[in-house]
């Protein structure tokens, strides 16, 4: 039982997420026009950019998943590619999209952050990643919204 949930709220928060951002995006895009408020720009931008350097950096850290270590048990979730479990980046993405929400409906960046926590423990639980992984995801998916809505662009 146990396992077929972890299957599932880890398919259902990933799938969901990662429509409600383009749906976001869209509702931006026609309800925020561009030369009264930019914030279309900064919320394909910030999650874009913060996203290919996580990306760069998990492949130069490259570390291993927890099914790679000695003596592990297979994952529940089932993942092909070795390596690459540092930073986690679906938990870095739900974050830096709960950000991004926050900074337009605070309400949804709330659900979204939420959503993000019930997605680390089922990536730890589901045996693709370590604590360390998820808590570093989330904190960086954190880290660059909060820099790049709230730091970077009252600058700009």
């Amino acid at each position: 039982m146990k396992e077929k949930t972890i299957l599932i709220l880890n398919s259902v928060l990933t799938k969901a997420v990662y429509l409600f951002y383009p749906l976001m995006l869209i509702y931006l895009a026609f309800s925020h026009p561009a030369d009264k408020d930019p914030g279309l720009v900064p919320a394909v931008l910030v999650p874009g950019i913060s996203f290919v350097l996580v990306s760069i950096f998990r492949s130069i850290i490259n570390a291993p998943r927890p099914y790679e270590m000695p003596g592990a048990k297979p994952p529940i979730i089932k993942k092909d590619a070795p390596g690459k479990s540092f930073p986690s980046r679906h938990v870095f993405s739900i974050f830096v999209i709960a950000v991004t929400a926050f900074w337009v409906w605070p309400a949804a960046g709330i659900l979204t952050g939420i959503a993000g926590v019930v997605l680390s423990w089922c990536r730890v639980e589901g045996g693709v990643h370590f604590p360390r992984d998820v808590i570093a995801g989330a904190l960086i998916g954190v880290g660059c919204g909060v820099l790049g809505y709230y730091i970077i662009l009252p600058l700009i």
